[in-house]
């Protein structure tokens, strides 16, 4: 049997795929933002709030941690209406995303923070640091750049997890690489080319936030 691979099939309809890339890379951008500050709360929270903020939040992490991305994104986008709670096919990704993230990035975060040595706590006090003081600037930095690849793994596999929005329509890479497929019949080809992308998209981020790390979020500019 003779396959004929035909891939200008499916790069001919590159504003699909380019308006693909720039939803995936959105969403992404927006998630991470709005995920790490959820997640550095929620380590804040189960590291030195009440008990009862302790007990939610990690019922919270748990509950994310233990069930599938897709069943969270369902029950945003089509769960909440029934609470009268109606959400456009984006914003719903924006929210599931942000919440997924939140939940593994309270988890690392936290790891971070309980490798904050002593001293630099006691160093704090004798400074006369307010406890908020000396969490944004003693603890924060050092704990983001032990955690920051564990961090960054984690956003690159929230960004990859994105796919599934196009479940619910959100015109992300894999709505667009379904679509055209829909449209030719070359399926091996648009999956082949959208599995390229994302490989790209995955270095390109990579990079990006393993160049911001080091020089926004702790220690300074090198």
């Amino acid at each position: 049997m003779r396959i004929e691979l035909d891939f200008m099939a499916v790069l001919s309809q590159w504003p699909l795929l380019a308006t693909g890339v720039l939803w995936t890379l959105g969403l992404t951008a927006i998630s991470a933002v709005l995920g790490l500050v959820v997640g550095t709360l929620c380590a804040w929270a189960r590291n030195s709030g009440p008990v009862w903020l302790r007990w939610v939040v990690g019922a919270y992490v748990e509950l994310i941690r233990n069930t599938p991305f897709i069943v969270q994104l369902f029950f945003v986008f089509f769960g909440l209406p029934a609470a009268g709670v109606k959400l456009t096919p984006e914003l719903a990704s924006v929210i599931a995303m942000v919440i997924n993230l939140g939940a593994y990035a309270a988890e690392i975060v936290r790891a971070g923070i309980d490798a904050t040595p002593k001293g630099q706590l006691e160093a704090a006090a004798s400074l006369a640091l307010s406890r908020l003081q000396t969490f944004v600037h003693v603890v924060l930095p050092p704990a983001f750049k032990k955690v920051w690849p564990a961090l960054t793994s984690q956003i690159i596999i929230v960004m990859l997890g994105s796919a599934v929005c196009g479940q619910i329509s959100t015109e992300e890479l894999s709505f667009a690489a379904n679509l055209i497929q829909s449209r030719n019949f070359r399926a091996f080809e648009a999956f082949i080319v959208a599995t390229a992308i994302y490989l790209l998209l995955s270095i390109g981020v990579r990079a990006l936030l393993n160049w911001v790390g080091p020089r926004y979020l702790f220690g300074g500019r090198r």
